[in-house]
C-alpha cells in the first residue's frame, strides 16, 4: 500500500546525500516534495501541514547544523516525526480486571469487521485467552452466518441467538452475549456490530446503545485503510458519535495510496492498535509506529520478520537439521523440501520479502514473483524415490524425463532446481557449525543471523586493515585496497553503505535491540532467493 509514498519519500531525502552543510533551499526543496507525496497519497491536508512544519522546524535546527552528516540527521528527524504521526508507542489493549474483557467493534459497512472479528479472535487465542464472538449485527443480509463461519475456522465459539437478516434485538443478543460467556467463563468477549453504507444517525444511535448495554473495555474503530482522505472524516464522525478507543486498520494489503494510517492517529488521537494485512484469519498483527515508519523509508522491518520466523519455525526439527550439519551428513532434498515448506509456512513471500530493507530496487521482481513456484518444487521432489532424493547425482535423462511427467512441468525446471539445491547444499555444508550456534535453518547466509564462520563470536567489524600474505603485487594492493574498504564501512561515523540514506540513517530512531536495516544489501540475499527474485 505504501510502495508508491515509500519510493517518493526516499527518492527526496536521495537528494541531500553527499551535501557537507544542508542550506534551507536544500531543506526547502526536500520538504516540498514530501509534502506533495504526501497528499498525493491522501493524507489529511491537516496532518500533513503539522508534519511537514515539524520536520522543517527540526532540520533548520542546531541537530542537524552541527551533526557530522547533517542528510542521515534529517532522515532520522523524518523518521521520528513518522514514528509520532503513526502514534508514537505501540498502543496494548486493556484488559478488565475481572473477566470477560468485553471489545466492540465499529465502523461503515464493508470496512470488514466481521472477518476482522474472525482474525482479532485468532490472535487472541494464539495469546492464551478463550475468546466467544457474539453477533450483534443483525441488519447486513448473512452477516450472522458469515460470522459463524469466521468462527469455525478460527476454532472459536460464536453467540448467535438470532438469524438476522432484519430480525432480532442487536442490544439484547450484545447483552445476553456477555452474559453467556461469564457463565462459560470465556475471558474475552468480541462484539461484532451493524455498519453503515454512511454516517448516518441511526447507527450511531444503535451503536451508542450497544456500548451502554454492554459497557466494552474497548470499543475499536475498524476502517479501511485504502478509503482516503475521507478516513479522517469518518473517524471524527465516530469518534463524537460513539467514542472509540483506538483504530483497527483494515485492507493494509491494497493498493491504494494508504493515507488513512497517516491521518486517524493524527487526527483522532486514538492509536492505531492492529492492522489486518491479507485475507486469510492469520494475516493480521499488532500495529508497531516505528517499524511502519521503518517501511515507508524502505528500512525494513526486521522485527516482525523475525517473530513471524519464529512462530512459523519448528524448534524441534531445527535442532534436527542443525545437529544433522554438525555431525557432518549432507543436506539432501528431503532437508531441501522441508525448508521449502517452512519459509511458505511464514506466510506470503512476497510479503515477507519486502519486510527486508532497502527493496524498493527489488519492487518490480517482487510483484512478478509467483509463489506457485514453490507449488512445483514440491511436486518435483515427490516426484523423486528416496534414493534420488538423499543422491541427486544418479538422475540421469530417463529419470530426469519421468519425473517431469509425474510432476507436471519439465526437464528444465527440474535442472534449474537441482542448480538451486546444489548451491543450497553448498552453503550447508559450509556452515554446518554455526547452524548449531543458533542460526535459523533454510535461512543460509542471511545478514546479522550469525551464520557464518566470520561472522561468529564478533560484535563489531576489526578497524585495523589486515596486510596481505600474497606474494603478487597487483593481487596484494587489490586485498589491501579491499581490506581498508571494510573497514571504513564498518567505521561507523559518516559511513555510507548501500542504503538510500548511508550507513545508519535513522538509526537514532530506532529501538533498542533493533537490527540496523540501513546496512542491509538485497544482494546479501542467498542465491536461491536471488533468483527467485527474477536473477538479480
Amino acid at each position: 500500500m505504501f510502495n508508491n509514498l515509500s519510493d517518493r519519500i526516499t527518492a527526496s531525502l536521495k537528494g541531500l546525500r553527499g551535501h557537507g552543510r544542508l542550506t534551507e533551499a536544500d531543506v526547502d526543496k526536500t520538504i516540498r516534495e514530501i509534502r506533495r507525496a504526501l497528499l498525493d497519497a491522501d493524507v489529511a491536508v491537516s496532518v500533513v501541514r503539522e508534519f511537514t512544519g515539524r520536520v522543517r522546524e527540526r532540520a533548520l535546527g542546531e541537530e542537524v547544523s552541527k551533526a557530522l552528516n547533517p542528510a542521515q540527521q534529517v532522515v532520522k528527524i523524518v523518521n521520528d516525526e513518522l514514528v509520532e504521526v503513526l502514534g508514537g508507542a505501540t498502543g496494548d489493549l486493556r484488559f478488565a480486571k475481572n473477566p470477560p474483557t468485553v471489545i466492540m467493534l465499529a465502523g461503515l459497512q464493508g470496512a470488514g469487521k466481521t472477518t476482522l472479528a474472525g482474525k482479532l479472535a485468532k490472535w487472541m487465542k494464539s495469546e492464551g485467552h478463550t475468546p466467544m464472538l457474539v453477533a450483534a449485527d443483525l441488519q447486513r443480509p448473512n452477516a450472522v452466518t458469515q460470522l459463524q463461519v469466521v468462527g469455525e475456522r478460527a476454532g472459536v465459539p460464536v453467540f448467535a441467538p438470532e438469524p438476522g437478516n432484519g430480525v432480532g434485538d442487536p442490544v439484547l443478543v450484545a447483552m445476553n452475549g456477555v452474559s453467556t460467556a461469564q457463565f462459560q467463563q470465556h475471558d474475552v468477549v468480541i462484539v461484532d456490530t451493524a455498519g453503515r453504507l454512511g454516517i448516518d444517525e441511526e447507527m450511531m444511535e444503535q451503536a451508542r446503545n450497544i456500548r451502554d448495554a454492554v459497557t466494552p473495555d474497548e470499543t475499536l474503530f475498524v476502517v479501511d485503510a485504502m478509503i482516503g482522505q475521507d478516513a479522517a472524516r469518518v473517524a471524527e464522525a465516530f469518534r463524537d458519535g460513539v467514542g472509540f478507543t483506538g483504530v483497527v486498520l483494515s485492507k493494509l494489503d491494497g493498493d491504494a495510496r494508504g493515507g488513512a494510517a497517516l491521518s486517524i492517529t493524527g487526527v483522532t488521537q486514538r492509536p492505531i492498535l492492529f492492522a489486518s494485512t491479507g485475507e486469510s484469519l492469520e494475516d493480521f498483527e499488532r500495529f508497531h509506529p516505528d517499524r511502519m515508519a521503518n517501511r515507508i523509508l524502505d528500512m525494513g522491518d526486521v522485527l516482525t520478520l523475525i517473530e513471524q520466523a519464529e512462530k512459523a519455525f519448528d524448534q524441534e526439527e531445527a535442532e534436527k537439521a542443525a545437529a544433522k550439519l554438525a555431525s557432518g551428513e549432507d543436506f539432501t532434498l528431503d532437508d531441501f523440501l522441508s525448508q521449502m515448506q517452512q519459509l511458505k509456512s511464514m506466510g506470503n513471500i512476497k510479503k515477507m520479502l519486502g519486510m527486508l530493507p532497502n527493496m524498493g530496487q527489488y519492487r518490480e521482481a517482487l510483484d512478478n514473483f509467483d509463489e506457485g513456484e514453490i507449488g512445483k518444487v514440491e511436486a518435483i521432489i515427490r516426484s523423486m524415490t528416496p534414493e534420488e532424493r538423499n543422491n541427486p547425482k544418479v538422475l540421469n535423462g530417463s529419470r530426469r524425463n519421468r519425473i517431469a511427467k509425474g510432476s507436471g512441468t519439465s526437464v528444465q525446471q527440474i535442472n534449474q532446481l537441482l542448480e538451486r539445491f546444489k548451491q543450497a547444499q553448498t552453503m550447508m555444508r559450509s556452515m554446518g557449525k554455526g547452524m548449531s550456534g543458533g542460526g535459523a535453518p533454510g535461512m543460509p547466509g542471511g545478514p546479522g543471523m550469525g551464520m557464518g564462520k566470520k561472522s561468529r563470536g564478533k560484535q563489531a567489524p576489526q578497524k585495523q586493515v589486515k596486510k596481505s600474505k600474497s606474494k603478487n603485487p597487483a593481487k596484494a594492493a587489490r586485498e589491501q585496497a579491499e581490506a581498508a574498504k571494510k573497514a571504513a564501512a564498518g567505521g561507523g561515523a559518516g559511513g555510507q553503505g548501500g542504503s538510500a540514506f548511508g550507513a545508519g540513517a535513522g538509526g537514532g530512531a530506532q529501538q533498542a535491540g533493533q537490527p540496523d536495516a540501513s546496512d542491509f544489501d538485497p544482494k546479501q540475499l542467498p542465491p536461491e532467493m536471488q533468483k527467485l527474485l527474477g536473477g538479480k
